[in-house]
């Protein structure tokens, strides 16, 4: 039996880098999976990837920083896959990096629309169906740029602290109700890791070897498989907890 048979994972920003990462790995130990992505053709492509697996998928077009989306996308995966016991909050946003003295209103609110909006909304708006299952596990997303203040990230950096406090609170509120809470704060090869390696590949050399393992993490080999163990039974004593998953980086500024 694998680990994750009969579960619902619902996966946002599902389509392609950490999310797709997680669905396959997830979908590998038995969950059905529901992709909600921006991009409608991408979160196709990936649910037809997770079917290929054995399992169940179903792919939404969702924008996170609207509600009205977050809802629709919420309902139809109740629908068609028949409830939700695990929500991975990955979707996010995050513009070049900026210094806090350049930073205007307009992209201050937008990435706390997208990160911290989005994900608190979706905690809302799944917390009846976690509870309706008997609990279940929420994955959140934080970051480098707010557990190390990266500078030029000022936004982001509170836009990420900000979903790990809320993570906090959730694990206190809804731990009698079975639900666990914990976040992932990764560093891995998406799509815009790739290609910052290739803009300036001088730059993401030398962070490479920065990384006490010396390598940068697989989006599903290293960050799926932490949060499968995250969704799984063999975490069923684990919440409100940060795990880093980024080859030691963090642990050492």
């Amino acid at each position: 039996m694998s680990r994750l048979d009969k579960r619902i994972a619902l996966i946002t920003g599902g389509g392609r880098g950490i999310g797709r990462g997680i669905a396959l790995a997830m979908a590998r130990e038995g969950a059905d999976i529901a992709i909600a992505e921006l991009d409608g053709e991408t979160a196709q492509s990936t649910a037809a990837e997770v079917q290929s697996l054995g399992v169940r998928s179903v792919a939404v077009q969702c924008d996170v920083a609207t509600r009205a989306d977050c809802e629709q996308a919420v309902s139809t995966v109740v629908d068609e896959l028949g409830g939700i016991d695990v929500l991975v909050n990955n979707a996010g946003w995050s513009k070049s990096p900026v210094s806090l003295l350049d930073v205007d209103d307009e992209q201050f609110e937008r990435t706390h629309r997208i990160n911290t909006l989005g994900t608190f909304w979706l905690m809302q708006l799944c917390h009846p169906h976690l509870v309706a299952r008997g609990g279940g596990s929420i994955i959140n997303f934080g970051s480098g740029a707010g557990t190390q203040g990266l500078p030029g990230q000022g936004p982001y950096a509170a836009a990420k602290e900000a979903i790990r406090g809320l993570s906090r609170v959730a694990a206190n509120e809804w731990g009698p109700e079975g639900i666990r809470v914990n976040v992932i704060c990764p560093f891995a090869n998406s799509p815009g890791m790739l290609a910052w390696s290739k803009i300036d590949s001088k730059s993401y050399d030398a962070t490479v070897r920065s990384i006490p393992l010396r390598r940068v993490g697989d989006c599903e080999a290293d960050i799926g498989r932490a949060a499968v163990f995250l969704a799984s039974e063999d975490a069923a004593y684990v919440t409100g907890q940060t795990l880093m998953v980024d080859g030691g980086m963090g642990s050492f500024r």
